[in-house]
């Protein structure tokens, strides 16, 4: 391996080699992943300015050119071309020296299906899987709002039915004229329901104007052949869409159509807030945070933060206002515009009332890096002493040791203790248990055994017990806990537990009163955190276990294979479906031909019998 020089050195030449056209460049660490991902207008100049050594300084770039071995690069014909290539390539790679997208909400989306018959739904998720996806809506229920006037003004369903083939009969969305019925054969063609998803496409896009007109012609002419009752079903769908096209350009008339953003930042922290202002009123606002930016440029951080959430995305606003002005501004406006096939205004406001607005949005960022950081993150103390408050504590916890149960049935019952210790998660002190004198499905049971376990040990060791024991679990998990606690003299543990449901934590000696955070409490959050780390823990070594058993005892079946040979397959597949699995090569790369072709041939006889 080369070092730490001549990697800056190699670099360095590679650098200069580069062409001076516009481009994309990736940095890759020795395991060839790809850490950083930039753009230029000149690929050369951009790289080697990397290695001045004002650059070299910063904490950032420097971190980065210790770090990375090699320099890869994309020639482009233009700084747009660069700018959408850096987004995919930073949305595929997701370098960890670049600013990533952290949003605190999913926005829905309305989502036509690439199918035989396209269905219509509400969806959070957006995948590369052929469909169309327009949106994202805010306030949230705009999207169910729209699809439920699909269903009912174009029949294009939503349901879940396979429409690839034909039933017997049709769902009640058909009879209750929701739905064209293309489940049935007869009730409708390809034709006909093809014509109503590109109306649909229409609606979606805003053509409104376009959908009236196509409406009322199919109206008149249905009107022409004397099929009144359709023609009647088409004039008020008309005068519906007429409507939503007026109130549409009543809206573009009267207010602003805008996104405006404010940022707080304390490095690494940064706390960034959107306003959507839509019609000249506030219709909803985001949070983004970021814990990891160490070398915080605002104008770098804010170029990739607006090409992230906009280039792929359905709706932009005509204008977005920005706190801080940036070098690809006008070329993300041009980008934007020419995607959006309208104007796309990126601004950031000095005077008036939208410097007031952006004055306001500034401020909400700074409440909502206080809500985030001041609590959770800079000081361990701060979250003791809210964990304190909260819970009703006699100290505030430094250390929190939580439990979960997993099993199937109550067959291979294990548990967990994950903790948290000083503000974050300690894994060296992670801890699993199998259960031992339990039989059958009991998890109080299983509860009182690995606590008395745990902490009959710290006894004995004369160690320092936690500020605090969460149990997984509702009121029985809790008071087993407390009752094993109790048979080995422990009577003044701090012990809680949270149920997974209703989400309310039972603090042990208050149980009457429990405690029932809001949803966005920090301390709530905290301890689901916590809580779901147990439950990962706990499950993840039950699958091992469940797997290493049924691996085990089918391999024992095999006549000539060996206990050495067993381990290797344990060790190497992990699971009694992955060596069923493996061909008779995979599996000679493991254990040897000879082994190989017995364990071909015992499954290919258990398979034919």
């Amino acid at each position: 391996m080369l070092s730490r020089e001549a990697a800056h050195l190699a670099l360095k030449a590679k650098a200069a080699l580069l062409p001076t056209e516009p481009g994309v460049y990736l940095y890759k660490d020795p395991a060839d992943r790809v850490i950083y991902v930039g753009k230029a207008k000149s690929l050369r100049a951009r790289v080697r300015s990397y290695f001045n050594e004002d650059r070299l300084a910063e904490a950032k770039t420097g971190t980065l050119i210790d770090e990375a071995v090699d320099i890869d690069y994309i020639v482009v014909e233009n700084e747009k071309e660069a700018l959408a290539l850096e987004n995919n390539l930073i949305k595929q790679y997701k370098p960890r020296f670049n600013v990533l997208l952290r949003d605190d909400k999913t926005y829905p989306y309305v989502k036509v299906t690439k199918e035989r018959y396209p269905r219509v739904f509400v969806t959070r998720r957006l995948r590369k899987d052929g469909g169309t996806y327009y949106g994202p809506y805010f306030p949230g229920n705009l999207a169910h709002r729209l699809v439920h006037f699909i269903h009912r003004h174009f029949l294009v369903p939503s349901c879940k039915v396979d429409l690839n083939r034909y039933h017997p009969k049709p769902c009640l969305q058909y009879h209750i004229h929701r739905c064209l019925g293309p489940c049935v054969e007869g009730l409708t063609t390809p034709e006909a329901f093809a014509d109503a998803v590109r109306r649909v496409r229409l609606f979606l896009d805003g053509k409104l104007s376009s959908l009236s007109d196509e409406l009322r012609a199919r109206m008149e002419e249905a009107a022409e052949d004397m099929r009144f009752e359709e023609a009647a079903g088409l004039r008020d769908l008309i005068n519906t869409v007429d409507e939503l096209d007026q109130r549409q350009k009543m809206a573009a008339a009267s207010g602003d159509d805008a996104d405006i953003f404010g940022i707080y930042a304390e490095p690494p922290l940064v706390a960034v807030n959107l306003f959507h202002l839509r019609n000249g009123q506030i219709v909803d606002r985001r949070e983004f945070f970021w814990e990891d930016q160490v070398e915080f440029n605002p104008p770098e951080f804010f170029s990739s933060l607006l090409l992230q959430i906009y280039l792929d995305q359905q709706f932009v606003p005509a204008v977005i206002h920005v706190p801080i002005e940036f070098e690809d501004a006008e070329v993300l406006e041009e980008l934007l515009t020419e995607k959006k096939q309208r104007k796309v205004e990126i601004h950031t406001p000095h005077r008036g009332q939208k410097k007031a607005m952006l004055n306001l949005v500034q401020t909400n960022a700074k409440h909502s890096f206080d809500a985030r950081f001041r609590v959770l993150k800079p000081s361990s103390t701060a979250i003791q002493e809210a964990l304190q408050e909260a819970l009703n504590l006699p100290e505030a916890p430094r250390r929190i040791e939580c439990f979960d149960i997993s099993h199937i049935q109550g067959t291979e019952k294990v548990a967990s203790m994950v903790v948290w210790e000083d503000g974050k998660m300690k894994k060296a002190d992670y801890r699993k248990f199998i259960i031992k004198t339990v039989v059958g499905n009991n998890d109080f049971a299983s509860m009182d055994e690995v606590v008395t376990r745990r902490y009959s040990r710290l006894q004995e060791e004369g160690a320092e017990f936690p500020g605090l024991v969460l149990i997984d679990g509702g009121l029985g998990q809790l008071h087993a806990a407390a009752a094993a606690l109790e048979q080995i003299g422990i009577i003044n543990q701090p012990l809680a537990s949270i149920a997974k449901r209703e989400e309310i934590i039972y603090v042990l000696g208050q149980e009457n009163e429990p405690v029932v955070l809001d949803r966005y409490s920090p301390i709530l959050h905290l301890i689901q955190t916590i809580r779901d780390e147990a439950h990962r823990f706990a499950v993840t070594f039950h699958r091992t276990r469940r797997n290493a058993r049924t691996l085990t005892s089918e391999l024992d079946q095999i006549p000539g294979i060996g206990e050495v040979t067993r381990n290797k397959l344990l060790k190497e597949f992990g699971s009694s479906i992955l060596v069923r699995q493996a061909s008779e090569e995979e599996l000679a790369k493991r254990v040897g031909k000879a082994a190989a072709r017995k364990i071909t041939a015992h499954y290919h006889e258990t398979a034919g019998t």
